[in-house]
């Protein structure tokens, strides 16, 4: 009986043995398939004051340009201007053949001639009768024919002279002139031509105002406005001017992703040529403070960019959204979402996520 005792418990010590080997290669596997955390290269973020001031390039532009076209259809017999030749108020630019205009004034004359004429008939036909009226000897009906006729010549009269008035005016419209001061730009109609109405036929650039047409990024797009403009011209940097936000485009460029902006410069004469490089500085009004992070660190999945924190403690992975200022050819100037001194995963964040633990790299 005491021997069987014993070799029970010696084959429960056996088992327990077994047991516990088990157990223990159980943890030896789990712990081998359990990955090692990666290495990753990290930075520092440190925040310093952003530029203020960046410029761009432009070209000189006019403020106003205007396509000029006749308002009558015709053959242009005569072009006297060219292209980047100045021009007056009120100057010849272009003529058409007038032999059609002429005729259909002197018709309207005809026209008008015989329709005084018979208003001055018909108005002495209405006095007599009247007076006829009067005395008994014409019918009040006849009368009336007569007053209605006069009525009608009337009418005729003077249609006959609105229709004079547009055929002159016609007739004047067969010159174009200038409607400003300015230079001419295209003409891209000459002599010989036939043209429709409106059809254009110079350009002519006003010379009062001058702009600089430029492109900004929408980094930009809230700070142009209260920015002050400095305008300098290519071929002469020497002398800076003043210069005015005018117009700003609502939408962006579909193929550059940049909007465009017009500056009107301030006392620029003549050696600010149309077409011209022109490089406008545009400075802020305050001073803002952002990190330069590397592009390589900043990822977006739809949602914004993104960046890959590690917590210091655990020396896990947290995902941070960030407001990025600008963007340079290496650079990014984050101005939110970040704190000084944090550590930011800079290389292969694509192949990341959060919550992961990773090994930092010492710092360089």
């Amino acid at each position: 009986m005491q021997r069987q005792i014993l070799l029970r418990t010696a084959a429960a010590l056996a088992l327990v043995a077994v047991a516990g080997g088990i157990a223990a290669c159980k943890r030896d596997e789990a712990v081998a398939r359990e990955p090692t955390p990666p290495r990753v290269q990290v930075d520092r973020v440190t925040f310093q004051p952003s530029e203020t001031a960046r410029t761009f390039v432009g070209v000189v532009q006019p403020r106003y340009e205007t396509d000029l076209g006749f308002r009558v259809a015709g053959k242009v017999v005569e072009r006297p201007v060219n292209v980047g030749d100045p021009v007056r108020k009120g100057d010849l630019v272009a003529r058409l053949d007038t032999t059609d205009l002429r005729l259909q004034v002197e018709s309207t004359e005809a026209e008008l001639a015989a329709a005084t004429s018979s208003l001055a008939q018909a108005a002495a036909d209405e006095r007599r009768y009247a007076g006829l009226r009067s005395s008994g000897f014409a019918a009040a009906a006849d009368y009336d024919r007569k007053k209605a006729a006069r009525d009608e010549a009337e009418g005729r009269a003077k249609r006959a002279r609105r229709s004079l008035e547009l055929a002159r005016n016609q007739l004047e419209y067969g010159e174009l002139r200038a409607s400003a001061d300015g230079v001419v730009t295209a003409a891209p109609v000459e002599a010989g031509q036939v043209v429709a109405i409106g059809q254009a036929v110079v350009r002519v650039a006003q010379t009062i105002e001058r702009e600089a047409l430029v492109a900004l990024p929408e980094t930009w797009l809230a700070d142009a406005p209260a920015a002050s403009a400095v305008v300098r011209l290519w071929s002469q940097d020497v002398r800076p001017y003043r210069a005015s936000l005018r117009e700003l485009s609502p939408q962006a460029d579909p193929a550059t992703r940049t909007y465009a902006a017009r500056f009107r410069i301030e006392e620029a004469g003549p050696e600010a040529a149309f077409g011209m490089t022109a490089t406008v500085t545009l400075t802020r009004q305050e001073q803002v403070a952002a990190a330069q992070v590397p592009l390589s660190a900043i990822v977006n999945r739809g949602a914004g960019p993104h960046v890959y924190v590690v917590d210091p403690r655990t020396e896990t992975l947290l995902e941070r959204p960030v407001t990025v200022a600008t963007f340079g050819s290496r650079t990014a100037a984050v101005t939110d979402g970040l704190s000084d001194g944090e550590t930011i995963v800079t290389l292969g964040v694509q192949k990341l996520e959060a919550g992961r633990k990773v090994r930092p790299l010492p710092l360089r």
